[in-house]
């Protein structure tokens, strides 16, 4: 199953949610009771819906009625008109723009037109069925006689609150996290609904101005004759309305109202219903040409900002079919020019798709076996996602050959056939280069070059006979520095034919070396760039203190061989208790002459050497990079340092 739960904010959006739903239960049972039209019982709880606890505030503080009879009064402020004045736009536009970006996400529109299509639904959502249809029988006119009237303070109401909502999408959508493109995440709803509440808080001012003036309705109250009222409020409410004058109160308390205490005409309320007839709105605005022309050209510039300016820094041609479901790195820039490849390539390893888990004890290299077909080892390799302690509380997500980091060892002997069956259960393609080796060009692994990547679950066979001997080391050459990263690389040890060729030791021991990029939880392909530096870093898939110990003898040998299956740096590798001796390099053993003594070797991306140290003193002598940045753990060290460290014992 697809996991809703990948970071902490996914159980904060669960809660607000619930809480949500609870929310607008609430305002629709009790705004059923509410003495208004059904049009605006709706809003209140569409934009609850939308809002949350927010919805819930407003329809409490503005338009739920304080005491029986009571409702006229508490909505007569200009504020609170204008709160339910855009209740009512936000409602019907709000409604439109989400059904199409559900719509438009689904088809795979680039975010550009993604926002040009919502604007459009929202309008006409809004206009025609919101505004025109739904009240059409308190405008007391045709359908098209209301279309016509609610056009412009639908144009101006939608203008100001796509300004609000346009740039909010845009950056949260395409920011770090675009599972918020996505509407079956849980953060697409909670980015639609930080719209909303943009959207709102844009509108207000606007709906406030058109109210004042007339052009807009606000609250309403309608009451039925057989339904109980307050007399008293009723004789107060027919002295302040025969204290308006006729045109102004005829709009209801909806729409014609100038505030009372700035001196302007009294806001007008609605005179209680006592009949079940409609009620009929007819507007006399009292705004100018002038002032509704540059309300008008505000309204433009400001959604063209709105709309416009986020290209300025994300890459709005991108759709969700695109990037859709990554998660990018906390401090990675991002720019207008980042292309889809790119994000993909530095996203997350998604821990949805994790299959199995291993506790820290859990090791990697081990020995692969093979099975004999007519004189060829045949070997078996199965590329998935795995969950891979590096520290007893730092779990990455990483992709693992046969559920193990570093991959199983291949060992073999030179002149042997092998056919190596690659199997890929990864969410993308992969091949598998055999670093180093001189084989056949069909078999070298180059993807689109020598081969067809592998597709998921799908294989591929690699054959060769091994001409060479020494180390080597195979890993993907299909976008490499994102799944080499996250865990696919591990040891080709080849045995000379002539064992006289080979350089004895009493103790052999692998050192393969990574970086890994782990932040909240999540893995990303450590790479040398900004905000894609590691931070974590291992030997044999572990990071110290969990590294192994080598144990030895005094006197004994032991032969390293340093493996650079790492992507990003060139780590310089240190020993302790004396220096060692280079016998090999890159799979090449070097002649005697050859061989010099070190105490440090520079082991970038892709080289090999093979040393010999032996164990001169008693004692526990470190194995470490000498860049001390790389021997801690998310810069932290634990019994003496961490990453790329391990410790050799000599008793």
């Amino acid at each position: 199953m697809h996991s809703l739960f990948v970071l902490p904010v996914d159980y904060y959006l669960a809660a607000w949610f619930a809480l949500t739903a609870a929310c607008t239960l609430y305002v629709a049972i009790d705004g059923a009771k509410n003495p208004e039209p059904s049009v605006m019982k709706w809003g209140f709880v569409l934009v609850t819906l939308y809002t949350g606890p927010f919805g819930l505030l407003l329809y409490v503080l503005t338009d739920k009625e304080p005491r029986p009879g009571a409702h006229e009064q508490f909505v007569r402020p200009l504020w609170k008109q204008g709160v339910g004045s855009t209740i009512h736009c936000v409602a019907g536009d709000a409604t439109g723009i989400i059904l199409a970006a559900v719509i438009v996400a689904s088809i795979g529109l680039p975010m550009w037109l993604d926002l040009i299509v919502e604007y459009l639904a929202g309008f006409f959502f809004g206009l025609f069925i919101f505004q025109s249809l739904f009240m059409k029988e308190m405008m007391g006119s045709s359908y098209f006689e209301n279309v016509r009237r609610s056009f412009f303070p639908e144009f101006i109401s939608m203008n100001f609150m796509m300004a609000g909502m346009a740039p909010v999408m845009s950056f949260l959508m395409m920011g770090h996290d675009m599972r918020a493109m996505v509407p079956t995440e849980l953060i697409f709803w909670g980015v639609m609904s930080i719209g909303v509440m943009a959207g709102f808080v844009a509108a207000y001012p606007s709906n406030v101005w058109m109210v004042a003036q007339g052009i807009k309705h606000g609250l309403m109250t309608e009451r039925k004759r057989d339904v109980g009222h307050d007399e008293e409020a009723d004789a107060d409410v027919a002295a302040t309305h025969r204290h308006h004058d006729h045109a102004a109160h005829a709009a209801m308390s909806e729409g014609s109202a100038s505030h009372a205490e700035n001196g302007a005409h009294p806001a007008p309320v609605a005179a209680p219903m006592h009949m079940q007839a409609p009620m009929h709105m007819h507007m006399r605005p009292e705004a100018t040409s002038a002032q509704i022309a540059a309300f008008s050209l505000t309204s433009l510039v400001l959604l063209a900002t709105g709309m416009i300016a986020p290209a300025n820094w994300v890459n709005m041609r991108l759709s969700a079919d695109d990037v859709g479901g990554l998660i990018m790195p906390p401090n990675m820039p991002m720019y207008r020019n980042t292309a889809a490849a790119a994000m993909r390539e530095m996203s997350f390893a998604d821990s949805r798709l994790v299959g199995a888990q291993f506790p820290i004890e859990a090791r990697g290299d081990r020995e692969l076996p093979f099975k004999m077909d007519a004189g060829v080892k045949v070997f078996e390799l199965a590329a998935s996602v795995i969950r891979w302690r590096i520290l007893p509380d730092v779990a990455v997500d990483a992709y693992a050959y046969n559920n193990q980091i570093p991959g199983p060892r291949i060992h073999i002997r030179e002149g042997d056939r092998v056919r190596i069956r690659v199997r890929n259960d990864l969410p993308e393609a992969t091949t598998v280069h055999w670093h180093g080796l001189i084989l056949p060009n069909a078999m070298d692994g180059a993807s689109e070059i020598t081969q067809a990547p592998i597709p998921p679950s799908g294989f591929f066979d690699y054959e060769f006979t091994a001409r060479q001997h020494g180390t080597y080391f195979y890993h993907p050459h299909a976008e490499p520095d994102r799944t080499q990263a996250l865990g696919l690389y591990g040891a080709l040890i080849i045995d000379p034919i002539n064992a006289a060729a080979e350089i004895p030791a009493d103790h052999d021991y692998v050192i393969q070396l990574q970086e890994w990029l782990w932040r909240d939880g999540l893995t990303f392909p450590a790479m040398p760039m900004d905000g894609m530096q590691p931070n974590y870093f291992t030997i044999n898939g572990k990071a110290y203190p969990s590294t192994d110990t080598i144990r030895m003898k005094l006197g004994e040998t032991l032969k390293v061989r340093f493996i650079g299956t790492n992507n990003g740096f060139i780590h310089p590798m240190h020993v302790h208790g004396g220096p060692f001796e280079v016998v090999a390099r890159d799979g090449e053993t070097l002649q005697k002459s050859a061989r010099y003594l070190a105490d440090t070797v520079n082991v970038g991306p892709g080289q090999r050497y093979d040393v010999i140290w032996r164990a001169r003193e008693r004692g526990k002598w470190l194995i470490h990079c000498h860049i001390p940045h790389h021997t801690s753990n998310d810069n932290t060290e634990t019994k003496g340092g961490g990453g790329l460290m391990a410790i050799i014992e000599v008793e």
